[in-house]
């Protein structure tokens, strides 16, 4: 599944192109608990189609009542206080502000969420935004508030969206990506778990008999060897590599080369002892330290007692989430570290 900012952008693009009216609705307040973050987005059509989501689905169909004439012909609409798309400047509307109200779109216990609504995106600059995501590019899109104008500028770093009483600043970024050395059972859990979590996935395995065997098929399979593969990829920040054959060979230089990138999270497959002969060959025979090797993972994964490939793949992408999403994890979940104290005890 690709990144679903840009796949939110790019439907919107497409209605917009074709003549049709929709609107761009963004989450740029919440208080209390709220079912999605600021910077969310969701594009509604005017004929009802929704790509996108700002809550569970309360909202969503709240905004298609509001907003299209999908479930009632005009007359009937306006009678009952719905109306078309509105033109002009972009509006906001607030959500869950009573008990009553958060009861009734799905909002947790005093949560609340405001909305902006941009009518009529821009079709070109929309075409302009997609164009640069899909190259790859990191795009700070700002929205002046009286009068719905779009300005994009290169981003540096992501940042958190900001709203003042002039503009929207929100920063979209390409997808994500994950680079997946070895093509075993391991790998096709985990790459189909990365898939639906937004990532664009490699698999890299020069290995014939296992590419051979590979059956997920929007993950792209490519024969290098591995750290030639990801000198190719050039990790940046919103990328991670994890290395899954068990084999020296394939495994070392790779993530050695991946430990000089940015990548978020560089990891390894093993057991406590293989991590950390993992460690004593990269010391002795590529001139590590322990300092150069602090960003490698291993064993990865959160412990949950997994024995099977998907439960591994469950605990390894949750890790890789967690990272992602800035979360610390508690140091007892750790698959080192739960271990040790269990065989302690």
């Amino acid at each position: 599944m690709e990144n679903l900012d840009v796949m939110v952008l790019r439907q919107l693009r497409d209605w917009r192109l074709a003549g049709k009216r929709a609107l761009l609705a963004t989450v740029v307040r919440t208080w209390g608990s709220s079912p999605r973050p600021i910077g969310s987005i969701m594009a509604l059509c005017e004929d009802g189609a929704v790509i996108g989501s700002v809550s569970g689905g309360c909202i969503e169909d709240d905004l298609i009542y509001r907003y299209t004439q999908a479930y009632a012909n005009a007359a009937a609409a306006n009678a009952s206080g719905r109306q078309a798309i509105p033109s002009g400047a972009p509006g906001f509307v607030k959500y869950g502000i009573s008990a009553d109200e958060a009861h009734r779109f799905g909002l947790p216990c005093g949560g609340t969420l405001e909305l902006l609504l941009e009518y009529d995106p821009d079709a070109n600059q929309l075409e302009r935004l997609v164009r640069l995501l899909e190259s790859g590019q990191l795009v700070e899109r700002v929205v002046q508030l009286s009068d719905g104008l779009v300005t994009l500028a290169s981003a540096a770093a992501p940042t958190e969206l900001s709203l003042t009483d002039e503009r929207l600043t929100n920063t979209f970024g390409p997808e994500y990506r994950m680079l997946l050395i070895g093509a075993g059972q391991l790998t096709e859990y985990l790459a189909t778990m990365a898939l639906f979590s937004g990532f664009a996935v490699t698999v890299c395995d020069p290995r014939e008999e296992y590419r051979g065997a590979w059956s997920v098929a929007a993950a792209k399979v490519v024969s290098d060897m591995p750290d030639d593969v990801v000198n190719a990829f050039k990790p940046d920040r919103r990328s991670c590599v994890v290395a899954l054959t068990h084999d020296p060979k394939l495994d070392d230089l790779a993530l050695l080369e991946a430990l000089k990138t940015d990548a978020f999270y560089v990891g390894a497959i093993g057991s406590r002892r293989n991590n950390q002969a993992r460690h004593e060959r990269m010391i002795e025979h590529f001139g590590e330290t322990p300092k150069s090797l602090a960003r490698l993972r291993g064993p990865i994964g959160i412990y949950i007692g997994s024995k099977t490939p998907a439960e591994i793949a469950v605990s390894v992408m949750a890790e890789i989430l967690a990272v992602k999403n800035g979360v610390a994890l508690p140091r007892d979940v750790e698959v080192a570290i739960a271990k040790n104290e269990l065989h302690a005890g």
